[in-house]
């Protein structure tokens, strides 16, 4: 018997991401892996995004900057080092847990590592903070070596974990990609796709959920990009394959 704490994007809201850890008993009081996930009776999976804070004010809490702005150069390295210091920590985190952590790579993060498409929001905020040529300052490379052995999703008795959706082009963040609508929305328009793709669950992120976690007891998923809301997924596995779940709140 394993329980799995599942948590959706984080997009660099690590006091959120702490707060879950902790109130699920992953983590103990001083960030350490509990004894739990030590003995391997809890698996904690991280769905991805962990860098970009969402909006501005996000940027600002992150950076302890008044007006962070997004075309100075300056604030960018801010950016980019503060996250840095909280990656190092969540690593630190991951190592000590000796295989009891999974962490999926998602879109932010390969955009964050290899640069080759610039993100932002709908009212104008880019995340250029890891990129030198827009004025940012990479990660450091022991970061960026940790961070390409991030998993495309991982699989327990059948139920998979992804970043954004149950097939191999959802994880392969290239052109097609963004420019296909599916990746945002088959959740509504092809539902089935997860067990036509022979998973018998599906747990993803990507798509932020307006009122929390989203399950489709029908079509067999959960959508759990909610860390903003204060929600994981608790999911709990039989030794035979059979597993039950309910929505966390902290």
């Amino acid at each position: 018997m394993v329980k799995v704490i599942a948590i959706g994007d984080v997009h660099a809201d690590w006091r959120h991401l702490w707060s879950a850890l902790k109130a699920s008993y992953a983590a103990t009081h001083d960030g350490k892996p509990s004894q739990v996930v030590l003995d391997g009776r809890y698996r904690v999976i991280l769905l991805g995004d962990l860098v970009h804070p969402k909006t501005q004010e996000a940027y600002e809490e992150l950076t302890g900057r008044e007006n962070y702005d997004w075309h100075d150069p300056e604030h960018l390295r801010s950016a980019s080092k503060a996250q840095a210091r909280e990656l190092y920590k969540i690593k630190n985190f991951v190592d000590e847990a000796e295989g009891g952590v999974s962490i999926i790579l998602g879109n932010h993060d390969a955009a964050a590592l290899e640069h080759n498409f610039l993100l932002g929001t709908a009212v104008g905020l880019t995340h250029a903070e890891f990129d030198e040529t827009k004025g940012g300052l990479a990660l450091p490379q022991d970061l960026q070596d940790w961070m390409r052995t991030w998993q495309s999703e991982v699989r327990i008795h059948g139920v998979q974990f992804a970043h954004a959706g149950p097939t191999p082009g959802m994880a392969s963040y290239d052109d097609f990609f963004y420019g296909d609508p599916d990746t945002k929305r088959w959740w509504v328009d092809k539902p089935y796709l997860v067990t036509a793709s022979g998973h018998k669950f599906g747990v993803y992120g990507h798509t932020v959920m307006k009122d929390g976690i989203l399950i489709d007891e029908e079509n067999r998923f959960a959508m759990i990009d909610a860390l903003e809301k204060r929600q994981y997924l608790d999911m709990m596995f039989q030794d035979d394959g059979e597993f039950a779940y309910r929505i966390a709140e902290f």
